[in-house]
C-alpha cells in the first residue's frame, strides 16, 4: 500500500457519527474485525476475574456501548464513564448503558490525550479498536502512560485493537487473512472498501511493542487473551 496522509481527528469523527447502528449489537460486535464477539466476551470475563471488586469503568472509545454493556453483565452496578470523540457514538452508548446498571453514566466528548479526567480514578479501563488511532511513538507512549495514571492501584486494562507484525512477509500473511475474512464476510468490494479506509485512517504497532509499552509504563501481569490474523485482545494490571 502507499503511502498517503493519515485522517485527522476531525475526520475520523466524523465517520463514527455516521456508523452508529454497526457498533451497537453484541452478538456480532464490531463485525469488520476478526473474532470480534469472541474478544468482547473475553475482555469482559478477563476484567472481571481479574478486578472483581471493581466499582468503575472507563471506557476509551465506547463506540455505542458494546464493551461496557457486556462487561456489566459480568460486573453489576458499576459507575460508568463513557468517553468517545462522537457524539451520537455517546448518546446511544449512554442509553444502552444506564439501562444496564444502577451505578451513574457519565460521557465525556474528547480524545483521550486532552480528556480531563482525574488521576487514580478507575478500576477497570477498557479501549477497544481506538489506540491504532495513534500516530507517533511518543503519541503511543503517552496514551499508554495516560492509562497507567489513570487507573487505581489494583486496576486493569483491557485493550481490542488491530496490530502490526514487525516482519514484512508475516504482515504480508496476516493482511491476506484478514482480506479473506472481509471477502468472506460479504465480497470482495466490501474487502477493498475497509482496506482503503484502514490505510486512509489506522497507524496500528505490533503486538509485542504494545505490551512492551504496558511494561514500561509500570503494568504488571500482562496477558494476551487471543489473537487472530492482524487482531488482538490483552489487558495488564496496575500493582
Amino acid at each position: 500500500m502507499q503511502d498517503m496522509p493519515k485522517s485527522t481527528v476531525e475526520q475520523i469523527r466524523e465517520r463514527f457519527d455516521n456508523d452508529v447502528e454497526r457498533f451497537s449489537n453484541l452478538e456480532t460486535g464490531q463485525s469488520a474485525a476478526m473474532d470480534s464477539p469472541l474478544c468482547l466476551e473475553l475482555i469482559a470475563k478477563g476484567a472481571a476475574a481479574t478486578t472483581p471488586k471493581a466499582k468503575s469503568v472507563l471506557d476509551i472509545g465506547c463506540g455505542a456501548g458494546n464493551y461496557t454493556v457486556r462487561l456489566l453483565q459480568e460486573l453489576q452496578g458499576l459507575d460508568c464513564t463513557l468517553l468517545d470523540l462522537s457524539q451520537p457514538m455517546l448518546d446511544r452508548a449512554k442509553q444502552r448503558v444506564s439501562a444496564a446498571t444502577t451505578g451513574r453514566v457519565r460521557t465525556v466528548q474528547a480524545d483521550i490525550r486532552q480528556a480531563d479526567l482525574p488521576a487514580g480514578s478507575f478500576d477497570i479501563i477498557m479501549a477497544a479498536a481506538v489506540l491504532h488511532h495513534l500516530r507517533t511513538d511518543e503519541e503511543w507512549r503517552a496514551a499508554i502512560n495516560r492509562l497507567y495514571e489513570l487507573l487505581r492501584p489494583g486496576g486493569s486494562v483491557w485493550i481490542f485493537d488491530m496490530t502490526d507484525h514487525a516482519g514484512n512477509a508475516v504482515r504480508d500473511m496476516m493482511w491476506k487473512r484478514y482480506g479473506d475474512y472481509l471477502a468472506g464476510l460479504k465480497d470482495e468490494a466490501y474487502r477493498d472498501s475497509v482496506f482503503a479506509y484502514v490505510e486512509k485512517e489506522d497507524t496500528p504497532k505490533p503486538l509485542v511493542y504494545q505490551l512492551e509499552l504496558l511494561r514500561q509504563a509500570g503494568f504488571d501481569r500482562i496477558d494476551v487473551l487471543h489473537k487472530n490474523g492482524p487482531f488482538a485482545s490483552f489487558g495488564a494490571i496496575k500493582m
